[in-house]
C-alpha cells in the first residue's frame, strides 16, 4: 500500500492543476475570509477558527473527493486498476494507496491553516482536540468512499466535471460556511445537517471553539453530547458510501 501511495504521490506532483489547488487553497481561503468580515463571522466568532474550519472542510470536499474521482477514473480507463488486482495488493490496499496522497495533502492543509491562524490571529487552544481529529478522519473516509462510488457513473476524466458537481456544490452550499443554517426553514435546516459536509463543519467548530449547532458555547465535558449527532451522520455516510462502492465500483472500463 505504501508503494502504491508513493507512486500516486509522484503522479500527483506531476499534475499542475492538482498542485495549484493544493497550494492555492489555503492561501485563497485566508485572503477571501480576511476580505469579508461578514462571511468570517458567519463561520465562527474567532477568525482563526473560521479559517481552520473552512480550509479543512473545503479541502475534504474539493481536493479529496474531486481529485480521487479523477485519479481512479483515469487509472481504471488505462487498465491500471485491473493490472494491480493481479498482484499481491488487495482491493482495500489499492483504494487506500490511491487515496493516501490526497488525504495527506488535505490534512496538511488543515495543519498549515492552524499554524497560520495561530501566527496571524492568535488561534486559541482547541476545546476538544479529539473532535477535531474525529472530524478529519471520518470526513476523509466519507469523501473517499463517495469518490469511489461516484466513479461508477463517471465514464471518463472529462465527465468527472459533471458527475462530481452535485456532491461538490450542494454539501458546500449548505454546510454552514456561507450562512447560518438556522436561517433556513426547519425542514431544510434538518436536511442540510444530514449532508456529508455539514457534520464535519459542526465537529470542527465544536472541537475548536466549543460552539454547538444552535450557537451556544460549551466546555470540554459539555462538547461530547452535541457531537453525537454529527458523528452518527458521518458513520451513516460511511456505511452508504461503503455499500455503494462494494456494489457499483468497477475495476476496468466497459467496452
Amino acid at each position: 500500500m505504501s508503494s502504491l501511495a508513493w507512486s500516486e504521490a509522484l503522479l500527483l506532483r506531476r499534475n499542475p492543476l492538482a498542485l495549484l489547488i493544493a497550494v492555492g487553497l489555503p492561501i485563497g481561503v485566508v485572503l477571501g475570509l480576511r476580505s469579508s468580515a461578514e462571511l468570517m463571522s458567519a463561520i465562527a466568532a474567532d477568525p482563526g477558527v473560521a479559517i481552520v474550519v473552512t480550509v479543512s472542510a473545503v479541502a475534504l470536499n474539493l481536493f479529496v473527493y474531486y481529485h480521487l474521482v479523477t485519479a481512479l477514473v483515469a487509472r481504471r480507463e488505462e487498465l491500471v486498476l485491473k493490472r494491480l488486482r493481479t498482484g499481491e495488493a488487495t482491493d482495500l490496499h489499492i483504494l487506500a494507496g490511491t487515496a493516501t496522497p490526497a488525504v495527506a495533502i488535505a490534512w496538511g492543509q488543515a495543519v498549515l491553516a492552524a499554524v497560520t491562524s495561530a501566527v496571524l490571529f492568535g488561534l486559541p487552544l482547541p476545546v476538544n482536540p479529539l473532535l477535531v481529529v474525529l472530524a478529519l478522519v471520518l470526513g476523509s473516509l466519507v469523501f473517499v468512499l463517495l469518490a469511489t462510488a461516484t466513479t461508477a457513473v463517471t465514464s471518463s476524466v472529462e465527465m468527472a466535471q459533471l458527475t462530481t458537481t452535485p456532491l461538490l456544490v450542494i454539501p458546500l452550499t449548505f454546510s454552514g460556511l456561507y450562512f447560518p443554517l438556522t436561517d433556513l426553514s426547519e425542514p431544510l435546516e434538518q436536511l442540510a445537517r444530514l449532508l456529508p459536509l455539514t457534520p464535519v463543519v459542526e465537529l470542527l467548530r465544536l472541537g475548536l471553539s466549543g460552539t454547538t449547532a444552535d450557537g451556544s458555547t460549551v466546555d470540554l465535558a459539555g462538547s461530547f453530547g452535541p457531537a453525537v449527532r454529527p458523528v452518527l451522520v458521518l458513520l451513516a455516510w460511511v456505511i452508504v458510501g461503503g455499500l455503494a462502492t462494494r456494489r457499483w465500483f468497477r475495476w476496468e472500463p466497459r467496452r
